[in-house]
């Protein structure tokens, strides 16, 4: 479980701070597809590096399976696949070899699963820097799955590929959930409304909205239009 209890991240600039997030409380259970939405700069990155504890929250608390994200940072990084907006990979490095080393730093045994899953057979040999953009995410997905994390928190991992790879993403992250917890942000609403069962909406770093996903096709952009001016 995830559990957020009115967490506040500031940071400094000129003149005082900026509150990137303010005073958000949610939980999130297993088999949840969380869409965790909002404008740019509404928070949602910050929210995620928070969670993995890349950031310290400037006062409130957050556990992840019950521990500390900061104090217990290695144990809660064992339960968390987190794939970043930026998705730092190696070009220079052979599929197969960023896998392999990930693998070993995670002391992970589920390499050859992971790779069938996200369905890298045929580029394994290649060059990180030969791929699409489609296969740069899933080798980024892969990279997040091993070790069978409980949790998944992607930040936007759809984000600039064609209509074709956005549909194998969103189906993974369907066949994932079963028994993981998985927060996701987007800008894609209609990715939100085939995928999530639950929304997280913040803004201006505040949470506006946090329950089931509504019903009905263009709910999901009627609901976040209303909330987000």
């Amino acid at each position: 479980m995830i559990q957020v209890s009115s967490v506040t991240k500031s940071f400094p600039a000129p003149g005082g701070v900026v509150n990137a997030v303010v005073d958000v409380s949610f939980s999130v259970k297993s088999g949840e597809i969380v869409g965790f939405l909002g404008p740019n700069g509404a928070g949602k990155t910050t929210t995620m590096r928070l969670l993995t504890g890349i950031y310290r929250p400037t006062s409130g608390n957050i556990t992840v399976s019950n521990l500390p994200p900061i104090e217990k940072r290695l144990e809660v990084l064992k339960e968390i696949g987190y794939l970043p907006e930026n998705n730092p990979l190696y070009d220079d490095m052979r599929v197969s070899d960023y896998l392999g080393f990930v693998a070993e730093v995670k002391n992970a045994r589920n390499l050859s699963e992971v790779v069938g899953t996200v369905a890298l057979s045929d580029v394994v040999n290649k060059k990180i820097g030969q791929l699409s953009r489609g296969y740069r995410q899933r080798v980024g997905l892969a990279a997040a799955l091993l070790g069978r994390p409980k949790i998944l928190i992607l930040d936007e991992p759809t984000s600039g590929l064609d209509p074709l790879e956005q549909d194998k993403i969103k189906t993974l992250i369907k066949k994932l959930a079963k028994d993981k917890i998985i927060v996701f942000s987007t800008h894609i609403l209609s990715e939100v409304e085939a995928v999530a069962t639950r929304l997280i909406i913040i803004n201006h770093g505040k949470l506006v909205f946090d329950g089931k996903k509504p019903k009905g096709k263009g709910a999901v952009e009627k609901l976040f239009k209303k909330l987000v001016k």
